[in-house]
């Protein structure tokens, strides 16, 4: 025989004050656990996100990041041949890139912070659809002119439109702003590859990396056996959505692992502080355990009675600590990317999912705060708190 769910409702009304202690900690470790998961989902999506899935990104072979890589202007050539490769009219929707990484003082804090500069060619904008020019005009091969992302802007002094800015050993001329959608490049200023390459003294027909437009996101396979068909070429190619995904690993996973300590520690108290509730409640109803038990409701009953209890007020305090954390959705923060080594803006991501992990997490740890008492309960001495009557 079950006791009616009603009865703990009621409990936990009557003894508001101890419960709203419990549940304030289980809301307060609720947040921080769904608000670092957020923060670690934003980082990987706003790297993948800068990939799109008819793209490929081709690297010098062996190599794990464009920063490590090299492809000569022959390779580059060959590639831009293969039949695989996407053309508007008689031009292939290829562009050889290189990046270079300057330190620029940042707003507000007035601290140097790495940016990734990255240097692109004519066609950059038909084979990266997801970047549009915002204000201004694109730039101009050949001349020390930059673009820069959304995020740039509002990060970095000086990027203004119109503005002039010494980065490495050029000064440039800011004459657009882009959107790349929120993607990893909304922190980038790009530059032609050539001017890049001349200003910080690197041979002008070796680039980092290559991306291609395929003609269709199923071509990819066929593009990738054609390069390894070519003896000439010493390359490896990926999607570009799996590249930037790799990208984001390193970061992502520091997060979550921070994040879970920190949320292990929190929970700690958490749990603590639901037992002492539950305890309190199994010290305060001793005559009503000892009546219920004397009504024929078992040891089972009493511990499944006062588990529903505890997981009653998990309940409430994961429904308000996701509640809490909500507003922090979408703000924009920002760190270092371990990989590029230099600062990405990105914004929190709270998904339908993180929130019922939140509520998951706050029922587990009213499982486990509330099963010592739950069991204490139902050991109790009825006899004895009967004759006590």
């Amino acid at each position: 025989m079950a006791i009616p769910v009603v009865y703990n409702i009621r409990s936990v009304r009557r003894r508001w004050t101890s419960s709203l202690v419990a549940i304030l900690g289980i809301a307060g470790t609720v947040a921080v656990f769904v608000a670092m998961l957020a923060l670690a989902r934003g980082f990987k999506a706003t790297i993948v996100s800068s990939g799109l899935p008819e793209n490929a990104i081709v690297q010098q072979a062996g190599s794990d990041t464009e920063m490590t890589s090299a492809v000569v202007l022959e390779d580059t050539r060959s590639i831009s041949d293969l039949p695989q490769v996407a053309r508007r009219g008689s031009d292939a929707l290829v562009s050889p890139e290189v990046v270079v990484i300057a330190a620029l003082v940042m707003k507000g804090s007035g601290t140097d912070a790495n940016v990734q500069v990255r240097g692109v060619s004519p066609r950059v904008l038909d084979v990266r659809d997801n970047v549009k020019i915002t204000a201004g005009r694109f730039l101009t091969p050949g001349l020390y002119e930059i673009v820069v992302g959304r995020n740039a802007l509002t990060t970095y002094q000086g990027l203004e439109l119109g503005r002039k800015v010494k980065i490495g050993p050029g000064t440039w001329t800011v004459v657009g702003l882009m959107d790349a959608g929120g993607s990893a490049f909304d922190s980038e200023v790009w530059a032609d590859s050539a001017v890049l390459n001349g200003a910080y003294g690197r041979p002008p027909s070796v680039f980092q990396s290559m991306t291609v437009k395929l003609t269709s996101i199923d071509a990819f396979d066929g593009f990738k056996k054609a390069l390894a068909a070519d003896p000439r070429l010493e390359v490896k190619a990926d999607r570009e959505r799996d590249y930037y995904a790799s990208q984001s690993q390193l970061v992502t996973t520091l997060i979550t692992v921070l994040g879970g300590l920190v949320a292990a520690v929190m929970g700690v108290g958490a749990i603590l502080g639901a037992a002492n509730t539950m305890y309190s409640a199994v010290s305060e109803r001793g005559r009503e355990i000892a009546v219920l038990r004397a009504l024929g409701f078992g040891g089972r009953s009493i511990v499944t009675s006062f588990l529903v209890e505890s997981m009653w007020i998990a309940f409430i305090g994961g429904i308000v600590g996701c509640i809490a954390v909500l507003p922090v959705n979408g703000i924009t923060t920002g760190t270092i990317n371990w990989q590029t080594f230099s600062h990405l803006n990105f914004a929190f991501r709270i998904t339908p999912d993180l929130l019922l992990l939140g509520v998951g997490f706050a029922m587990l740890m009213g499982i486990v705060g509330g099963l010592p008492p739950a069991i204490r309960a139902a050991r109790a001495n009825v006899a004895a708190t009967i004759r006590a009557l």
